[in-house]
């Protein structure tokens, strides 16, 4: 029986009761399927809904086949291992043993002899040079996933369930991935915004707070799709508000000629010169035919008004976030940012920066770029200040923000409303409110704490409260902006970022992001060589 996914009438709740799916229906097979929405729809539930880890509260889902699942943020147990996320450390265990001579015949009976070679194969695949020894938490974020994604493929099950696998990887990583995908011959669902993978997607399922909707092709043609039925859903708004003023304006004019009309039949009343009976009958029918047409004009604008309430909601699902900022005031020539011969790092004697160097004039926009491990996000941190330079110097000229991955800038106890506040003391109440609404934190969503936020709607609360003011800083540092963000977001941010003219630091794997938001160099941090001594340190290449 070939492998199969069905979701019948699902309904689900968030623990708060906010409704996420309601009468859900969906099917999925062998291919390749990219699930897409806007943070806080539903997409990595729906995951758990199929994995079982989570039981919908009406409706069934039916799965035909095996599956394994790849979370965004996996736990890590003190001392797990390669092997661990493996399920093989017994396994391994007993071929160490069996080479020592120390197993059992029993023992050397049931021993997987392909065990090790299968999974090298596997980390392999993913481009991962990783022992299966190898302590998880000494691998950095992205080498994580990729060893997840690794132990995932090597169990060959029926469905893949990824959850956003490319965030945190580099640009090989990322490659790993699509590579791996594109030889997938069974089934696949991702959770994704990057566009270059959902490129390679057989078909792009999206979720809205209308329901789910399959669109055939990959994510270039969904997009089409998209501008197309945006197009008609402006288009019916249109129609149907003409509708509503049309309805309006014959009912004002059936009031007047019932007015009128009533007026002429008090007139005739008072002369008294028609029968009382014949008086009262003309009453009483025209009373019947007044009520008659006011509820038929009753019926025509109600459905008029809902015909324009539907076609708003539609369009409020398909139309993207549109920013525009006010200006920094950034002088061209002006000394943005000096780093002279830094050198940082955690443990004494190996430094993760050594002797780089970097000068930012105007609104420059710089990309730090490397491989997973390479030291840009402690670069980042020492030129914050949140790590102490062992050696060098670093001077920020002008005010700026640095947005790390965890949004530290925000206080997790306090609103977004209230960040806002603390952040932009200069705005009032009605500034706040409407620079948070352009950020689709309108009225009661600008008042949820920041601890109850999901990673993409924690982001883009922190960039509205810094962009979001009356005078953003002209230095902006992102250490991985589009990690979290749904892909409206991230095309929303990066119109923003277009119309920002301050300067950027940004790091970030996410070509497309940076090409869109018109990077002008490039510094690439990449390891050198170990050492007689077994160390290793960063150096920074340029590229303009």
């Amino acid at each position: 029986m070939p492998a199969s996914i069905s979701l019948s009438n699902i309904a689900w709740s968030t623990p708060d009761g906010r409704t996420l799916f309601s009468n859900l229906s969906l099917n999925f097979e062998a291919g390749r399927s990219g699930l897409v929405g806007r943070n806080g729809v539903g997409k990595s539930t729906l995951l758990h809904l199929i994995s079982r880890s989570l039981l919908p509260e009406t409706g069934n889902v039916s799965v035909a086949g095996t599956l394994g699942l790849l979370r965004q943020a996996a736990q890590i147990s003190p001392g797990e291992t390669v092997a661990d996320l493996f399920g093989a450390s017994e396994g391994l265990d007993l071929l160490r043993r069996a080479g020592a001579g120390l197993a059992s015949v029993e023992e050397l009976t049931n021993a997987d002899w392909t065990l090790e070679a299968r999974i090298e194969a596997a980390l392999a695949r993913v481009g991962l040079s990783a022992e299966p020894a190898t302590a998880l938490d000494a691998l950095s974020g992205g080498q994580r996933t990729r060893a997840g994604l690794a132990a995932l493929v090597f169990g060959e099950p029926d469905f893949i369930l990824l959850d956003e696998p490319t965030n945190n990887l580099d640009r090989d990583g990322r490659k790993a991935v699509i590579d791996l995908l594109a030889g997938w011959r069974t089934g696949a669902i991702v959770v994704s915004h990057d566009r270059e993978l959902l490129d390679t997607m057989d078909a792009i399922v999206e979720l809205t707070s209308l329901g789910a909707t399959r669109h055939g092709g990959n994510w270039s043609h969904y997009r089409e799709r998209k501008a197309i039925e945006l197009a008609a859903a402006e288009h019916d708004l249109l129609d149907a508000e003409r509708r509503v003023s049309e309805v309006a304006v014959k009912g004002q004019a059936t009031a007047e000629r019932k007015a009128r009309k009533d007026g002429v039949g008090k007139r005739k009343a008072a002369k008294g010169d028609m029968p009382r009976i014949l008086m009262n009958g003309l009453k009483n029918r025209a009373e019947n035919t007044s009520g008659e047409n006011i509820r038929l004009a009753e019926r025509r604008r109600a459905q008029a008004e809902a015909d324009a309430a539907a076609a708003r909601e539609r369009i409020e699902v398909l139309q993207p976030i549109l920013l525009k900022l006010p200006s920094t005031g950034l002088p061209p020539t002006k000394s943005v940012l000096r780093v002279d011969r830094l050198t940082a790092g955690y443990e004494p004697g190996r430094p993760v920066i050594s002797d780089f160097s970097l000068d930012m004039t105007g609104p420059e926009r710089v990309a730090l770029v490397g491989g997973n491990g390479s030291g840009k996000t402690t670069l980042l941190k020492a030129i914050s200040g949140e790590l102490e330079p062992w050696a060098g110097s670093v001077s920020i000229l002008t005010a700026y923000a640095m947005l790390d991955q965890q949004v530290g800038l925000l206080d997790a106890k306090a609103s977004i409303r209230d960040n806002f506040r603390r952040i932009n003391p200069e705005a009032d109440e009605n500034a706040c409110r409407a620079a948070l609404a352009r950020f689709m934190f309108r009225a009661d969503a600008a008042l949820q704490v920041a601890s109850s936020l999901s990673g993409g709607q924690l982001l883009r609360a922190g960039l509205a409260c810094v962009l979001g003011g009356k005078a953003p800083p002209a230095l902006l540092i992102l250490d991985e902006p589009t990690n979290h963000l749904d892909i409206d977001a991230i095309e929303a941010v990066e119109a923003g970022l277009r119309g920002y003219d301050g300067a950027l630091l940004v790091v970030s794997h996410d070509q497309a992001f940076l090409e869109a938001i018109g990077i002008t160099r490039r510094v690439e941090l990449g390891c050198q060589e170990p050492d007689a001594f077994g160390r290793s340190s960063v150096a920074a290449l340029i590229r303009c």
